[in-house]
């Protein structure tokens, strides 16, 4: 009796081959070379800002050292930057504040009302954007002296708010777009009223795009020059950008005292986009793509 045949023995499974992307295709330095020269010409200046600022007085090193930090004493002491600074910080959160507390309800509106001038007041709202903050500066500066508010924070406050109105509502109505309207629905047939839903429901939804919206009210605000220059003439009123602009004169400028204080002005600004990055590229995205 013969023995059976031997079978042949299945053959191993292959792995499909990988598939091979635009990132593999291209070398890696093609890529990496034209980010770290974009990377070098950008950190370059923070660099020179932070020489001049921690170098002594005189001296011409490349590198701060010995590293003094009299400059930052003479800015925050004898040119009254700790001032400057206090009112800035005032400015800022009160403009963030009303700021987004105007555009939710007005947003709000736009997203949920139909009105017969809602496209021509959409309209408006876009071509405000294209008239420059000088323009504003006569008119303005009319009615705070009429309502006797000059040398007075609040002017500022008002004039950074209108100023940052019109974008904030437009970004705000399109967040609240894309939360379905059916939820605010199902919160009124439980028995809650629109405010009711809209706090408990819309809301906490809205997160990331409020604080997209507050922090560039924030951020222009405490960069603004023009207002504040307009409007405050008092040193105790002033704001860090005219504190900056102080520390040039026609015949000198104290480089020293200048960088110092420009990393007082940018600490702030880099500290809050440090800790809100997160929520601000959500609300971005959150923004671009339709709910």
């Amino acid at each position: 009796m013969t023995a059976p045949a031997p079978q042949d023995e299945a053959p191993a499974p292959q792995r499909p081959a990988k598939r091979r992307r635009a990132w593999d295709e291209v070398p890696r330095w093609q890529i990496y070379f034209p980010l770290g020269a974009y990377l070098l010409f950008t950190l370059i200046p923070f660099y020179w800002i932070l020489l001049f600022a921690l170098r002594e007085p005189g001296s011409t090193s490349l590198v701060p050292w010995p590293m003094t930090f009299q400059h930052f004493e003479k800015v925050w002491t004898e040119r009254s930057f700790g001032t400057y600074f206090e009112n800035s910080v005032y400015v800022g959160i009160a403009t963030l504040v009303m700021t987004t507390l105007v555009a939710l309800a007005g947003g709000y509106a736009l997203a949920r009302f139909n009105f017969k001038i809602k496209r021509a007041f959409m309209l408006a709202l876009l071509c405000s954007q294209f008239v420059p903050g000088a323009l504003l500066l006569v008119p303005l500066f009319q009615i705070f002296a009429e309502l006797q508010m000059i040398n007075s924070l609040g002017s500022v406050i008002i004039a950074e708010t209108v100023f940052q109105l019109p974008l904030s509502m437009i970004l705000i109505s399109g967040f609240i777009r894309n939360v379905p309207y059916s939820l605010e629905e199902a919160a009124w047939v439980d028995g809650c009223s629109r405010l009711t839903g809209f706090r408990v429901i819309v809301l906490p939804l809205l997160r990331p795009g409020l604080i997209a919206v507050g922090s560039f009210a924030f951020v222009h605000s405490w960069n603004h020059f023009l207002f504040a220059l307009m409007f405050l003439s008092n040193q105790d009123k002033q704001t860090i950008p005219v504190g900056l602009n102080s520390l040039m004169s026609a015949d000198s400028v104290d480089l020293g005292a200048l960088a110092a204080g420009g990393i007082i002005a940018a600490v702030p600004v880099v500290i809050v986009f440090a800790f809100i990055q997160k929520w601000l590229i959500t609300g971005f995205s959150a923004g671009a793509v339709k709910g």
